[in-house]
């Protein structure tokens, strides 16, 4: 049976946690999904997110009057 767990590397326990399970040779495998260049769902580019936020700042200043 495999299990998939999410573990904050940011926290002090999530750093202790990795450290143990990267001792063990067989049986543990890590994803990386930076490594691999599979982006999750819901994520995007740099440049989209800004698009997205111009956009939504445009569509608040022309309801409320701003432009």
């Amino acid at each position: 049976m495999i299990h998939t767990v999410k573990i904050d590397d940011k926290t002090r326990n999530g750093k202790k946690i990795i450290n143990d399970l990267r001792r063990y040779r067989s049986g543990v495998e890590f994803e990386n999904p930076a490594v691999k260049g599979i982006v999750p769902e819901g994520y995007v580019t740099g440049e989209e997110f800004e698009s997205q936020v111009k956009e939504n700042i445009n569509l608040y200043c022309k309801k409320n009057g701003i432009l």
